[in-house]
């Protein structure tokens, strides 16, 4: 299962960069992923919540802390997973080569987290921020940092935390 898994990741991936790689992709996928350093964008939307929504903020930052402890220490450092930048080093990078490991995606379980936690609670803003959330996603794959099974279980991770999260009395 295990290596089938790694031969649609690496197909995937190479898939990305063969159909869509292209010049005004490699300008905007570096700064797209930069929104999703260590969740900036989403902990300066919650930061912008707690003057309209102390609820929804107490929530958003809930769940990043607990996107934080899962993501990127207890599984990260458990399954040690290289990424396809340290494996393929021949690929030209557009970003910095990451210096943690690739599984899970935590920009992925981030955005996850804050777009499900945001969109529960304000539908309509969910317009808004599962784009940006989808968006910061795929850069780590076109950035070549991330395997689709990253990006992938960091969404489900972070969609489930989000749900989770909102579903927990104290935080309504």
């Amino acid at each position: 299962m295990k290596n089938r898994v790694l031969r649609w990741d690496w197909l995937l991936l190479r898939k990305i960069h063969t159909h869509l790689g292209c010049r005004v992709l490699d300008k905007i996928m570096p700064w797209v992923t930069r929104l999703g350093n260590g969740g900036l964008v989403w902990l300066f939307i919650a930061a912008i919540m707690l003057f309209l929504n102390v609820k929804l903020a107490f929530r958003i930052f809930c769940g990043l802390g607990l996107g934080i402890l899962l993501g990127n220490l207890l599984i990260k450092l458990s399954v040690r997973r290289f990424r396809p930048c340290w494996i393929d080093e021949e690929h030209p990078l557009l970003v910095n080569v990451p210096g943690d490991y690739s599984f899970p995606s935590c920009h992925s379980l981030s955005s996850s987290i804050a777009a499900t936690i945001i969109t529960l609670s304000v539908p309509w803003l969910g317009w808004l921020v599962v784009p940006v959330a989808l968006l910061i996603a795929f850069s780590r794959l076109y950035l070549y940092v991330h395997f689709p099974s990253d990006v992938l279980v960091g969404t489900l991770l972070g969609f489930g935390i989000g749900l989770t999260v909102c579903h927990i009395p104290l935080l309504n």
